[in-house]
This record gives C-alpha cells, sequence and structure tokens, in this order.
C-alpha cells in the first residue's frame, strides 16, 4: 500500500489527527478522554499518514523530554485499514525522522502489540503495567540510526533471541551502539572479557545505568568483568568500579591469570544469546550477533575457564567509596 506522511505541530494539526485518535482510543477502546488528551500534544510532532488520494488512516506523535531520548506515542490506526502494512510503514517513518535526532526511542505499548514493535527492531525495557486499564509494557531502540538500515529487509533486527544477522563495525560510535543495544536487552547474564575496562568504552553513563539495571532486576542477576590490567582504575575513577563497589553481590571483576590460556580476542555476552565480538583489543572492528546461541556457548565456556583461574582485584577493594 503506498503512503504519504505529513507532519504538524499541534497548532498546525488538521482535524484528522484527532479525528483518528477520538474512534481509537476514546470510542473503540474506552480510554477517558482526560487522559487522551495531554499537555504532551503541545510539544509534540504529529505525524498523519494518508493514502495517495489524502485519505487519512493513521496517525502518531514524536517529542523529546530529555534530548538524547525520542518518545513514539498516540499510534492509532483506522479499524478498516489494519493488517494492511499502515502501522509498521507508519513506525517506520518515525525511526527514519529520528535518525540523527535521538540516540534512543522508547514507547508505551500495549501488550498484545509486543510482536508489532518487535517486528520494527522494538524490544520490551519494563514489566508489564497498566495504563488507562490496558495492560502495557515499556519498549526501546538503544540504536534507531541502525534499524534504518534494515527498513524492509527483515523482521526484528537487533531482537534478542531473535534477530540471527551479523552486525559489523568498523568504527567506534558504530561499535557502542551495538555494545548498548546486546547489553540492554540482558535479562540475567552480562559476561564482559577485555584487555582493561576501556574508559571510551565502558565509563560511559548510559552502559552505566544499563548494567546498574540488570545488577537490580532480581537476585539472580549476575554481571562478571574480567580483565587483563587494573591499573588504568585505579587512577582514574569508573563509573562500572562504582557501581560494582555498591552492588558486590550482583557485580563482579577479577583479573586474568597470565599464567593460564587466555583468549587474544575480547567479548561481551549477553543471557545464552546475545555478543558482540572484536577480532583484538585495540581496534574498534568486529561484530555483534543477537541470536547466536552455539557461539555463544563456546564463548561462554572459554570465559568461564579464565574466569575459575583469575584473581580479584586487591587495589579496586582498598579504594575509597
Amino acid at each position: 500500500m503506498r503512503l504519504k506522511f505529513r507532519k504538524y505541530s499541534w497548532q498546525l494539526a488538521p482535524g484528522h489527527i484527532r479525528d483518528i485518535r477520538q474512534r481509537v482510543f476514546i470510542d473503540e477502546q474506552k480510554v477517558p478522554p482526560e487522559l487522551e488528551w495531554d499537555d504532551t500534544d503541545e510539544i509534540a510532532d504529529h505525524y498523519l499518514a494518508v493514502l495517495p488520494d489524502n485519505t487519512p488512516v493513521g496517525t502518531a506523535r514524536m517529542f523529546s523530554a530529555l534530548g538524547e531520548t525520542g518518545h513514539i506515542g498516540r499510534m492509532a490506526i483506522l479499524p478498516g485499514f489494519r493488517g494492511r502494512g499502515v502501522g509498521e510503514a507508519l513506525l517506520q517513518h518515525l525511526v527514519a525522522e529520528a535518525d540523527g535526532q535521538f540516540d534512543e526511542l522508547k514507547l508505551s505499548a500495549q501488550v498484545h502489540a509486543i510482536e508489532f514493535y518487535q517486528r520494527s527492531g522494538f524490544h520490551v525495557c519494563s514489566e508489564v503495567y497498566d495504563d488507562a486499564g490496558i495492560p502495557h509494557v515499556d519498549m526501546r531502540s538503544l540504536a534507531p540510526s541502525l534499524l534504518t538500515e534494515t527498513i524492509g529487509q527483515h523482521p526484528k533486527a537487533m531482537v534478542l533471541g531473535e534477530d540471527t544477522e551479523s552486525w559489523l563495525f568498523t568504527d567506534e560510535q558504530r561499535q557502542l551502539k551495538l555494545i548498548d543495544s546486546v547489553a540492554g536487552q540482558a535479562s540475567q547474564r552480562l559476561w564482559l572479557y577485555d584487555r582493561l575496562l576501556d574508559h571510551d568504552l565502558y565509563d560511559r553513563h548510559r552502559f552505566r545505568e544499563l548494567i546498574s539495571a540488570l545488577a537490580r532486576r532480581h537476585r539472580l542477576s549476575e554481571v562478571r568483568l574480567l580483565i587483563h590490567d587494573d591499573t588504568p582504575l585505579v587512577k582514574r575513577r569508573h563509573q562500572l568500579v562504582e557501581l560494582m563497589r555498591r552492588l558486590p553481590s550482583r557485580i563482579e571483576l577479577r583479573l586474568v591469570n597470565t599464567d593460564s590460556p587466555v583468549d587474544d580476542q575480547p567479548f561481551l555476552l549477553a543471557d545464552r544469546e546475545g555478543l558482540v565480538y572484536r577480532h583484538d583489543f585495540f581496534k574498534p572492528a568486529g561484530f555483534a550477533k543477537f541470536s547466536d546461541p552455539g557461539r555463544v556457548k563456546l564463548l561462554a565456556e572459554s570465559f568461564q575457564r579464565m574466569w575459575d583461574a583469575g584473581r580479584s582485584s586487591l587495589e579496586l577493594r582498598e579504594l575509597p567509596l
């Protein structure tokens, strides 16, 4: 189905946008009007999907509250046009619009629509909660600029346990986006092996927040950091080290025993599905996989062997909080 998309401010938005939301959310889903119409409309960009003859068929809005994160919401497709790709096309248009604007996209999805959003690369990042009497979950993309590469190519891109494609990287910015996208979907286990806890890679606010969320999720959460050299961590404060010392039962760091066999390539493992693998310690070159349980199993066995032979860092233990 051929579609056109138009963007408006709320002040200049045509009545079709309000009419579609009225029909879908208030009339059909029984959302109270006082919850549907809010102050966010005033600061959001509003999108209208129309057919080639200008028939309006769907709408959505996108706004930013924190600058780096874009929020998608109020996505509604008229009943007669559902199941024909309108919603997916509209969502992909919003992702393309976000490219270059936002480092992260978030949305609140009705539970029955989780798979719909996963097909466009969003993953669940919350427990189920009630919103206007309807079960919802929060979903997000931690690298919307990379999702634009996959539009129309394969579904569930960058979704842990679903996407079997290899995502190559040869520069640091792309590497960081893939590290965050893999690590941010771990639900129980994250194992990291590297020469150093490089400050440019791992001493970042967003990475720290992702690790913190995983470590605090439940009592079985496990974050293991296995490195060769802790000297830079002693000389300069590191957000992961501070977090580790506040959550010692959930986050642990060890130094490899160089008298035992060690791997020559760094890697990050998320649960039993995802990984980021670099070809050597000194270059931002490698690949990420979001669903490769066979390779993850082999790397996890290697990690466990090095972990068992490793030792704790006495220097870090003695640093003041």
